[in-house]
């Protein structure tokens, strides 16, 4: 393009090679309404029928569009990190490829964005899908989402969302947390908003999403509740891992001090449990201690990068 985009749509797509030529005609429909230069990045995710074919027969015909292809099948949060690092737009758009998502509302999306958030999420209020395979377990991973996170966004799993770039360009995301982006973005400060978007039940192909991906999406919450809540500390999170071994060594050492067998067990016994929990206990904290210098260190390197002028650094 002469242009540099403002806007970058990321799709990520697997097997819609029917549903393409109408999504990238309505894409096209509403950022033309825009009247800002845009792109959109489809990102094939190791299709199994004719969709990277359709993707590169619109890549000829169109400048605005790019195709990135992978080598095998990587799963949407993968195929969405393509698409990001490699989008050029000050503004990011995530939509589905099956047509359910609604590029009309983008738009809208993208002026809510400009009236001072850095995020908006798309809310599928009135869900054209099933109602106990689909609805129902979203229903139920939205609201402990919500309560673990604190960030009040009642539909996580909805694709289509608006980004600053600035937002995405620190956030690395893997395995199934691309639901999560929201909650992780308002960890880092950022402001987000959600919005009532269209949605449309599918009308070409299978549905790629099923109960099964309950289990992923929960340990997947786990671990973004454990980066937001010890990643800046992380010896809190050592100590509570330290704190059942700490119990049991106060227990041991107070049985040493009275000096009674407990359940028929010799004294020796609680001598050699009493070491092994002092040093757990000591392993834990010293890991505590360790990760803290890690992330002291971070945050020099970081503030000392800021303050390193860019002529400077291009002359390195």
């Amino acid at each position: 393009m002469s242009e540099r985009p403002e806007i970058s749509v990321v799709v990520p797509v697997h097997d819609e090679e029917q549903n393409l030529p109408i999504l990238h005609a309505e894409i096209r429909a509403a950022l033309e309404r825009t009247g800002r230069p845009w792109e959109v990045l489809y990102v094939d995710d190791a299709s199994r029928d004719r969709s990277l074919a359709v993707m590169l027969g619109l890549w000829r015909d169109d400048p605005a569009v790019r195709v990135i292809e992978f080598g095998g099948n990587a799963g949407q949060t993968a195929a969405m990190a393509a698409g990001f690092e490699h989008s050029r737009g000050a503004i990011v758009v995530t939509l589905d490829g099956d047509l359910q998502n609604d590029p009309a509302d983008i738009p809208r999306m993208v002026e809510t964005l400009e009236q001072g958030y850095d995020v908006v999420a798309g809310w599928r209020k009135s869900r054209q899908d099933g109602f106990v395979l689909r609805r129902v377990p979203s229903i139920v991973a939205n609201r402990l989402i919500a309560m673990l996170t604190g960030v009040r966004i009642h539909d996580t799993g909805c694709t289509l969302k608006v980004f600053r770039r600035e937002v995405i360009a620190r956030l690395p995301i893997y395995a199934e947390q691309h639901r999560f982006l929201p909650a992780m973005s308002a960890a880092s400060g950022a402001r987000v908003c959600e919005l009532i978007v269209n949605h449309r039940a599918r009308r070409f192909g299978e549905s790629k999403y099923g109960i099964g991906r309950a289990r992923r999406v929960f340990i997947d919450l786990f671990t973004i509740q454990l980066l937001s809540r010890f990643s800046r500390r992380p010896l809190q999170y050592f100590m509570l891992l330290a704190l059942p071994f700490l119990i049991g060594a106060v227990a041991h050492f107070g049985a040493l001090l009275v000096g009674r067998e407990v359940a028929g067990a010799p004294m020796h016994l609680y001598v050699t449990y009493f070491m092994l929990c002092t040093m757990a206990c000591a392993y834990f904290f010293l890991l505590g201690l360790l990760a803290e210098l890690a992330v002291r260190a971070s945050d020099l390197f970081r503030e000392s990068e800021a303050s390193t002028p860019l002529t400077e650094r291009a002359g390195d």
